[in-house]
C-alpha cells in the first residue's frame, strides 16, 4: 500500500476512539457498552451505499459510532482483502459501531456476524436489475473496474454486453462469473434466521415498512430509540442521500426492462434456472 493510504489507515485508527468517546459523552458510556454491533452486508450493485447511509443513521437515533473505516473486505487502497484480514475486522468491531462489507455466505463470516451481540442485515436485488447496473458501472462509470476493457472492445451493443454479465466470462488474470453463481455464492445469507434479509426493491417501494423492519431487528437484540418509531424512522430517512454516492446512476427497480432483449432473457432464463424464483421475484419461467 502506498504512504498515502497507509497514513490515511492510521489516522482512522487514531479518529475512531475519539469518536466512540464522543458518542459516550452524548449517549452514556453504559449505553455504548450495551449497544450492538452494526453490519451492512450486500451483494455488489445491490444498494450497498444506501444500506450503508442508512445503518449510519442509526447514529442519529442511539449510541452508535460512525467508525470511518472503509468496507471491511477492502483496503484503504480499495484492494481486496484476503479473508484473514477481512475477519480480523470484523473482530476488531466493538459495542456500537457501525460496519459495512461485501461478504459471501462462507465462514468464518457467518459465525462472526451472527453472534449475539451483532445485528446484521443483508440486501440483495432482483438479478436481472444487478446485470444491467454492474453493466452500466464497468462499461461507462469505472474505467479501473476490471471488465471495462473487455466491454469496450469485445462487446458491441448493451445486448452483448448484458448477455456476458449472465454468463460470466474467464480472462486472463480474472475475469467474472455467472450470474447464477454470484448468487450462489451470498444466498446463504437467506438462510441465516440471525440475519435480516431486505430487499432493494423494498428499500425504494416501501421505504418505511423496511425501515421498521430494520427497527425491529434491532429491538430484538434489546434496543430501542428514546424517541417514538415515527421520529425513527424519519431519522434513517433522512440519512440517505443517493447522489453522494459515487456508483449512483438510476436505481429504480424494473429498470432491467428497458435493456433485456428476448435473447437476454432467454439466456438469463437459461443461465439463472430458478433463481428468480427461489428469490421471489417471479413465481415461474413465464416472464
Amino acid at each position: 500500500m502506498k504512504p498515502y493510504f497507509v497514513l490515511k489507515s492510521w489516522l482512522k485508527m487514531i479518529r475512531w476512539p475519539l469518536r466512540r468517546a464522543r458518542v459516550a459523552r452524548r449517549w452514556g458510556v453504559e449505553n455504548l457498552q450495551n449497544a450492538p454491533i452494526v453490519f451492512a452486508n450486500a451483494m455488489p450493485k445491490s444498494g450497498s451505499h444506501l444500506l450503508k447511509q442508512i445503518v449510519k443513521g442509526f447514529a442519529r437515533i442511539g449510541p452508535f459510532v460512525d467508525t470511518g473505516f472503509p468496507s471491511v473486505n477492502r483496503s484503504e487502497d480499495n484492494v481486496n482483502l484476503p479473508v484473514e484480514m477481512v475477519a480480523a475486522n470484523l473482530e476488531r468491531m466493538r459495542p456500537g459501531d457501525i460496519g459495512h462489507g461485501k461478504l459471501n455466505a462462507i465462514e468464518p463470516y457467518l459465525s462472526l456476524v451472527t453472534r449475539p451481540v451483532w445485528v446484521t442485515v443483508f440486501l440483495y436485488r432482483d438479478p436481472r436489475d444487478l446485470v444491467v447496473s454492474h453493466v452500466f458501472y464497468a462499461s461507462q462509470m469505472n474505467p479501473r473496474h476490471g471488465m471495462y476493457a473487455y466491454y469496450n472492445t469485445e462487446t458491441h451493443s448493451m445486448e452483448e454486453r448484458i448477455s456476458t454479465a449472465i454468463t460470466g466470462v474467464e480472462l486472463p488474470g480474472g475475469g467474472m462469473p455467472s450470474v447464477l453463481v454470484r448468487f450462489e455464492r451470498v444466498i446463504g445469507w437467506l438462510e441465516r434466521p440471525e440475519v435480516l434479509c431486505l430487499r432493494f426493491e423494498d428499500l425504494i417501494l416501501e421505504r418505511e415498512v423496511a425501515l421498521n423492519h430494520l427497527l425491529d431487528h434491532l429491538a430484538r437484540q434489546g434496543f430501542s430509540p428514546e424517541m417514538s418509531r415515527h421520529q425513527a424512522v424519519g431519522a434513517l430517512a433522512g440519512s440517505i442521500a443517493p447522489r453522494k454516492s459515487g456508483t449512483f446512476r438510476k436505481g429504480q427497480p424494473g429498470n432491467w426492462s428497458e435493456y433485456f432483449t428476448e435473447a437476454n432473457k432467454a439466456l438469463m432464463k437459461e443461465v439463472a434456472g430458478d433463481l428468480l424464483v427461489r428469490l421471489g421475484y417471479e413465481k415461474d419461467k413465464d416472464w
